[in-house]
């Protein structure tokens, strides 16, 4: 599947600057996963999104009630707010091209 996908991937999508794309990341305290999600989704901001990001992290251990607002039953699970529409991705991260793709920072060439 990741060949697949990064052979079809085509430019961002994000092609007004001043866009403000705001992510969530909700993690179960300092776990190896949560915490190799986090460098992960750093990583990618800052290579594809150029400083137009913000990053909140929600430790479910220590909120609980605050997994009812983005109807969250796994962890790590990112949230994209913004742009809309709000998309999910659950898992660390780890496989770049599902991560851009599902967060629509960057298309399918078949998508176009």
């Amino acid at each position: 599947m990741t060949d697949y996908l990064t052979d079809n991937l085509s430019q961002p999508t994000n092609t007004q600057g001043s866009q403000l794309w705001r992510m969530r990341l909700y993690v179960a305290g300092q776990t190896p996963k949560s915490l190799v999600a986090f460098a992960n989704l750093k990583k990618i901001c800052e290579e594809y999104l150029h400083g137009q990001y913000t990053i909140e992290i929600i430790d479910l251990s220590q909120q609980p009630q605050l997994a009812i607002e983005d109807s969250i039953v796994a962890l790590p699970t990112l949230v994209r707010k913004l742009p809309e529409p709000i998309k999910k991705i659950i898992g660390d991260l780890s496989n770049t091209e599902k991560v851009l793709v599902g967060l629509q920072i960057l298309r399918r060439v078949d998508e176009q």
